[in-house]
């Protein structure tokens, strides 16, 4: 179907430029999912949707507009096509959109073996979710559940530009999921385990979801309470991706351009300790956010966004790009409906040059955290203040587990300060290992 949708594009672009417009692209978006939910092994939710979306983004000058429709009938396409005009002639001038150079397109399509060709139905799926689930309740001291889910899904995009740009390219994830309790009346706890991918046979096995969120969940019960002070911070996996989600947020090229970030002063700087690498790559085989070119047409590539704790590049599409004097980095993202916008693909930080029990060993008092609670985080100052939760570490061993604390610092100073340990797994799309930060504040009894 991708080289009929791209004719069916082309076309749509060929009656734009009819209608009166100097250039344009086009996307097409089709998706497919199916998702299941068991509790207490009784279904609760089977859910299956299919979509299939057009944008149109045109230019008259340096106006443009964007129009998007689920129908791809003829008549359809031709409104389209003089309703986008139209809107762009009204609207005000933008002089930093438009389309890509020739030269700034991406021509050797990589193969990432982004997409697994199989679909599973809904029985696997629901044989998935009720062995985690079981298998989670199985754990002694699970006192209930709040169910395990399955899902799939499969996406094909299709891209074509009036530059001369004409590609397409699927992806697929499958994920699963479980989340059990311990405990009863006010002294119940949660907790959940998650596993991600694009092939069906790389998650983990329902049986280690499941006893994973069992395990979790038991030893969260009976939480203390712990003083105010400041303490180190070991941040678990699970919640240290955050913190590359904030440092991307901060150098977000439109972020840069609006001069609304912690971080806009800070190229060619150290902001990580020296043996901080962060990358990002969009070429990674099986990733879950790899993408073989951006929303653009533009070539992508990996990147050490930052080289020895110094950062060496922003997130940048054309338009940010432009505003700053730059050349884009292929970071566009976009949807049917929207401009694209700056974003990261497969993000990660590597790995430290010390191992989890090391990076313990010398903490006489702090807290590990395995919960991050709210969002406080003020991206024009860099003041971070989050409900945390997690375990109480006393002489480098984990002593019990601790609730109802609030941890703060500022993101600039976090960042300065930070160790990171040995343990990196690829999971999320946006990842990071065990990471330790010392002398944050942390607001207790």
């Amino acid at each position: 179907m991708s080289g009929e949708m791209l004719e069916i594009l082309q076309g749509l672009l060929a009656r734009a430029k009819k209608a009166g417009a100097d250039a344009g692209d086009a996307v097409h978006i089709e998706s497919r999912s199916l998702s299941v939910g068991q509790r207490l092994g009784e279904p609760e939710k089977l859910e299956r949707s299919e979509s299939a979306d057009v944008g149109l983004r045109v230019f008259v000058g340096k106006k443009q507009a964007i129009v998007s429709s689920s129908d791809i009938a003829e008549e359809t396409l031709a409104e389209l096509a003089e309703r986008a005009v139209a809107m762009a002639r009204a609207v005000p001038e933008d002089p930093y959109c438009g389309l890509a150079e020739p030269g700034q397109l991406a021509t050797d399509i990589p193969a990432l073996d982004m997409c697994d060709p199989a679909e599973p139905n809904a029985e696997t799926l629901i044989d998935w979710a009720n062995r985690a689930e079981d298998t989670a309740r199985a754990v002694e001291g699970v006192s209930n559940s709040e169910g395990a889910e399955a899902g799939w899904g499969r996406a094909q995009v299709s891209v074509i530009a009036s530059n001369g740009f004409s590609q397409s390219y699927a992806g697929s994830h499958y994920s699963l999921s479980a989340s059990v309790l311990a405990g009863s009346g006010t002294g119940m706890e949660r907790d959940y385990d998650y596993t991600g991918a694009v092939y069906g046979g790389d998650l983990e096995t329902p049986e280690e979801i499941g006893q994973n969120a069992g395990e979790r969940t038991v030893k969260r019960l009976n939480p203390k309470k712990v003083a105010s002070g400041q303490v180190p911070i070991v941040y678990d996996p699970r919640v240290s991706r955050s913190l590359v989600n904030h440092f991307a947020n901060a150098i977000n090229g439109a972020a840069i351009a609006r001069e609304t970030s912690f971080l806009k002063d800070c190229m060619d700087q150290r902001i990580f300790p020296a043996t901080v690498n962060i990358i990002d790559d969009p070429h990674r085989h099986r990733g879950l956010r790899s993408k073989p070119f951006d929303g653009e047409g533009v070539a992508n590539k990996r990147r050490n966004v930052i080289e020895a704790g110094t950062l060496t590049t922003w997130f940048l599409d054309l338009r940010s790009a432009r505003q700053l004097g730059l050349e884009t980095t292929g970071h566009a993202s976009r949807g049917a409906g929207s401009p694209p916008s700056p974003s990261a693909s497969n993000l990660y930080m590597d790995n430290g040059d010390i191992g989890r029990d090391a990076l313990l060993k010398d903490v006489k008092s702090g807290l590990y955290v395995t919960e991050l609670i709210g969002f406080g985080v003020n991206g024009l100052t860099g003041d971070y203040s989050r409900g945390a939760a997690g375990f109480w570490i006393e002489d480098g061993e984990l002593a019990y587990p601790v609730s109802e604390v609030t941890i703060a610092g500022n993101l600039k100073d976090m960042f300065l300060e930070l160790t990171a340990a040995d343990d990196l797994k690829l999971r999320y799309g946006v990842d990071a290992p065990t990471l330790r930060i010392d002398g944050m504040t942390l607001a207790g009894t």
